[in-house]
C-alpha cells in the first residue's frame, strides 16, 4: 500500500470511529452487525450494477460504499472486542499470500484451472487445520447467496476436483436439459405442485450447468435478458400510450404485434 493510499484509508477509519463516538451520528451509533446485513447486500448489488453499466464514476463511488460497509463492520467488531480493521487487513494479506503459492512460493500453476484447484485444496487444508466440523468443498458457499449464483458456484467447486461433465462434448449437457424439460412436462401434467417445483429446480440447475460449460455466467446472462425484456416492454408501453387505448382493449395478437415491433428496433438507453 503506497503512502497516499494508506493515509486515505487511515482517514476513512478515523471518520468511521468519529461517527460511532458518543457524540457522533445517532444513526451510525444505532447500527449493529445484524442491522448492516441488508446494507452490505444492497451496496454489493449496486456495485455490480455500476460495473454492468460500465459507468466509471459510478463504479468508483459504489466501491467506496462497499468499502464503507467493511470498515463499518470492523469498527463495530472492534468496539465489541472481537477484531479490528487491522486484523481484517492482515488476515486478508496472509490469506492471499498463502493461497497463491505459485506467486509467493515454489508451486507451479500454468493455467487458471490449476490455480483454482490449488485454491480449493488449500481451503480444505485450512478448514481441517482449524478443526471445522464441515470440511466439504461446498462449506464456503454462503447459505444466503442468490440461488442462481449459488448453483453456479456449487457446480464450479465440484468441477475443481473433477466432479463434472467431460469438457469439449456438450451433447450430454443438452441431453440433460432436454431430459429435465421432459420430466417437468410430466410433472405439470400430473399437477402436483411440489413435484413441479422440484422438476423446475432440476431444469434450472441443468441450464446453469450448460451455461457454465459454454463459458457463460448464468447470472449475467439472465441479467442481460431482464434488461432486454424491460427495454422492449417499455417500448410496448410507449406504443400503447401513443395509441391512447387502455391495455384491456388489446387482444393478445395486437400485443404480440407491438412486441415484434419493439423487437425490430435496436435497444437504446430508454
Amino acid at each position: 500500500m503506497n503512502e497516499s493510499c494508506g493515509s486515505a484509508f487511515g482517514e476513512l477509519v478515523s471518520v468511521m470511529s468519529r461517527l460511532r463516538a458518543p457524540d457522533g451520528c445517532p444513526w451510525d451509533r444505532e447500527q449493529t452487525l445484524e442491522s448492516l446485513r441488508a446494507y452490505i447486500v444492497e451496496e454489493a448489488y449496486e456495485l455490480v450494477d455500476a460495473v454492468t453499466k460500465g459507468d466509471s464514476p459510478d463504479i468508483r463511488e459504489e466501491c467506496g460504499d462497499v468499502l464503507l460497509q467493511v470498515v463499518f463492520v470492523a469498527q463495530i467488531a472492534s468496539e465489541m472486542g472481537l477484531f479490528s480493521v487491522e486484523d481484517v487487513i492482515r488476515g486478508l494479506v496472509d490469506k492471499l499470500v498463502r493461497r497463491h503459492p505459485h506467486v509467493f512460493g515454489d508451486v507451479h500453476a500454468d493455467s487458471s484451472g490449476e490455480v483454482l484447484r490449488n485454491w480449493e485444496q488449500i481451503k480444505t487444508e485450512e478448514k481441517e487445520n482449524k478443526k471445522k466440523k464441515d470440511t466439504s468443498l461446498l462449506a464456503g458457499v454462503p447459505e444466503g447467496m442468490p440461488p442462481l449464483a449459488k448453483a453456479y458456484r456449487i457446480q464450479g467447486k465440484a468441477a475443481h476436483v473433477g466432479f463434472d461433465w467431460p469438457k469439449g462434448d456438450l451433447s450430454p449437457l443438452y441431453g440433460k436439459v432436454e431430459e429435465e424439460m421432459n420430466e417437468l412436462r410430466e410433472a405439470a401434467e400430473d399437477g402436483a405442485p411440489e413435484k413441479i417445483e422440484d422438476e423446475m429446480g432440476d431444469l434450472l440447475f441443468a441450464a446453469v450447468n450448460l451455461a457454465r460449460h459454454l463459458g457463460v455466467n448464468p447470472d449475467s446472462a439472465l441479467g442481460r435478458a431482464n434488461r432486454k425484456f424491460a427495454g422492449r416492454f417499455r417500448r410496448v408501453e410507449r406504443y400503447v400510450a401513443e395509441e391512447a387505448r387502455p391495455w384491456s382493449e388489446y387482444t393478445l395478437e395486437e400485443l404480440d404485434r407491438l412486441w415484434e415491433k419493439a423487437k425490430s428496433s435496436p435497444l437504446t438507453a430508454d
